[in-house]
């Protein structure tokens, strides 16, 4: 799959190591050559599907990657990698573009935000804007700025940013004035990191920001990062630098706080088998303490986490990989706690060949959503739900994609809004452009 679907460049960037991109390959033979079967599984009675943007490419965009992010409105925020602005340094699709989508009356107005522009104000926003505590909008790109990283297209060109957008002042008076955006950090891609990950930045409670780059960093494993506000600054602090070793490495996805302050994640890569692991990075005197809480074996269990974690409210973390488990499509799971030890139990496999690369979300009754990025009957992805109960995990699915208009490779975070609804994105297929650019997409109950 070339970058009109996205999953191989997405989880196996062409800059980090042999093996990721033999994986990379290998995936792309199977899901090129073979004609795969899966678990079919009941639909959930009710839910309805529907496709409220496609992406045409251009200015507007192209693969929108990570999802959405709702405002108290109910109006959407994302970003694309592709489309807007070309320059010198972007591929031939454009730098990347953030956008709104308005509800308006029942359909929806799609507004560009910002276009990158391919220099030091950054290239290819991979990761969802987040609003920050001052209500204006946060993200990473993955590569412009500084330094000399490879990963868009095979090209050298920066190591990426972290921005920050606010909206015209009240002197614009026409509906498509852009936003402001602000550089907050550019990466070297040395001991600072490089390449920021495809995860949500998250704020502690004195508005400091925490991320991780997939690269760069003292063991070139990829870094955990604050950014610390200063003078009407930021200062960049490194929590720790992975080796690639025992300790993880290359972490894709985002980070989550304890109720504490410690703060956990995943590396895609390292650990005792060299298939992942997920950690627990504590405040110790004036620097960070790293403790690995689950090596991943490529069992029951399953390998290569992309996703981040998030708790429950009895503090236990629930995750996913990618590959592996009983059926050899990824797997979801939950870490519990217990007498200073993790326990993993395996909640679900899949029976694809890419299961979730996103975020799990989990509504007030303890069930979870999530994407599956190369499963579902027609093996385009699904959006799923697991039902939580005193019998055990339920599995459901929600939609099966087919590539059409529908769309394709969610590699999508999900989000309700305040009805019960659910939005995504699927980052290919589509009826936008001839190979599809992708959609959005709403299911209501």
């Amino acid at each position: 799959m070339d970058n009109k679907g996205r999953f191989p460049d997405v989880m196996f960037g062409a800059s980090l190591r042999p093996e990721a991109a033999a994986l990379a390959i290998m995936l792309l033979f199977l899901v090129l050559a073979l004609l795969f079967i899966s678990l079919t599984a009941q639909p959930v009675q009710g839910q309805t599907y529907k496709v409220i943007y496609n992406f045409i490419g251009g200015r507007d965009g192209a693969h929108p990657q990570n999802g959405v992010t709702i405002d108290r409105g109910g109006n959407l925020y994302g970003t694309m990698v592709y489309g807007g602005a070309t320059g010198p340094n972007c591929t031939s699709e454009g730098c990347g573009t953030v956008f709104k989508l308005k509800r308006s009356g029942s359909g929806w107005i799609f507004t560009p935000l910002y276009a990158f522009k391919g220099g030091t104000d950054g290239i290819g926003p991979a990761a969802r804007v987040i609003f920050g505590p001052d209500g204006s909008l946060y993200g990473t790109t993955l590569q412009g700025g500084e330094g000399d990283c490879q990963y868009l297209g095979g090209a050298y060109a920066g190591c990426g940013t972290v921005f920050n957008l606010k909206p015209p002042g009240t002197a614009c008076k026409a509906d498509l004035c852009a936003w402001t955006e602000t550089v907050l950090y550019r990466f070297a891609g040395g001991v600072d990191g490089g390449i920021p990950s495809y995860g949500d930045l998250v704020f502690d409670q004195a508005g400091n920001i925490y991320g991780t780059t997939i690269s760069g960093g003292t063991g070139n494993g990829g870094t955990v990062y604050e950014l610390k506000a200063s003078n009407g600054g930021w200062t960049k602090n490194i929590l720790h630098s992975f080796t690639g070793g025992a300790d993880g490495g290359n972490p894709f996805g985002s980070l989550v706080f304890d109720r504490a302050g410690n703060l956990y994640g995943t590396t895609s890569y390292g650990g005792s088998k060299d298939l992942g692991t997920t950690f627990q990075l504590v405040p110790s005197g004036s620097g960070w303490r790293e403790t690995v809480l689950y090596n991943f074996r490529n069992g029951n269990d399953g390998s290569f986490p992309f996703a981040g974690l998030i708790f429950d409210d009895s503090g236990n973390l629930y995750g996913s990989t990618t590959s592996g488990g009983m059926r050899g499509g990824g797997t979801v799971f939950m870490l519990a706690p217990s007498n200073g030890n993790w326990t993993l139990t395996t909640i679900h496999s899949f029976a694809g060949i890419g299961g979730p690369a996103a975020n799990l979300l989990m509504d007030v009754a303890g069930n979870l959503y999530g994407t599956t990025v190369i499963d579902g009957v027609k093996q385009y992805g699904s959006v799923f739900k697991l039902s939580n109960s005193n019998a055990g995990w339920a599995y459901n699915s929600f939609h099966d994609f087919t590539f059409r208009s529908d769309g394709a490779y969610p590699e999508s975070n999900l989000v309700f809004d305040t009805n019960g609804n659910l939005y995504g994105t699927a980052s290919s297929g589509g009826a936008g452009c001839w190979y599809g650019c992708g959609v959005i997409f709403e299911i209501t109950p």
